[in-house]
């Protein structure tokens, strides 16, 4: 069975997509870039605009009855990979000592012009 998941903890979805999508045992979150739950964005470095997107998929798989603790697999977008050390140090503090698995890309061209995106998979 597939449930929408919305929360006013993380930004709204602003086009043809649901923040998440839960099944039976999985939560499938929509890639989070660093908007404020209020549609601020986070005009700061990579940590800061990581920190903001881990903490709004952290709410997403909340409201769809996961966590970041639950989270089996983590995809991250880099607008340029040179950043993946100043991302990577923000997104250890966010995971216990069995992180998920990850991938880490250049997307090359985030919206908003944001620096990183971030989506996951969490079990439930």
């Amino acid at each position: 069975m597939k449930q929408v998941i919305e929360t006013d903890k993380a930004p709204e979805a602003v086009g043809a997509y649901s923040q998440a999508i839960a099944t039976d045992d999985l939560v499938f979150t929509a890639g989070q870039i660093p908007l404020t739950p209020d549609g601020e964005m986070v005009d700061g470095t990579v940590a800061e605009q990581t920190e903001q997107a881990l903490e709004n998929i952290a709410a997403v798989l909340e409201a769809g009855g996961s966590s970041l603790d639950d989270a089996v697999k983590v995809t991250v977008f880099l607008d340029d990979i040179d950043d993946f050390d100043e991302m990577n140090r923000t997104y250890k503090g966010f995971f216990d000592d069995e992180p998920p698995a990850r991938s880490a890309v250049e997307a090359g061209a985030i919206p908003k012009g944001a620096a990183v995106e971030i989506e996951a998979v969490g079990a439930r």
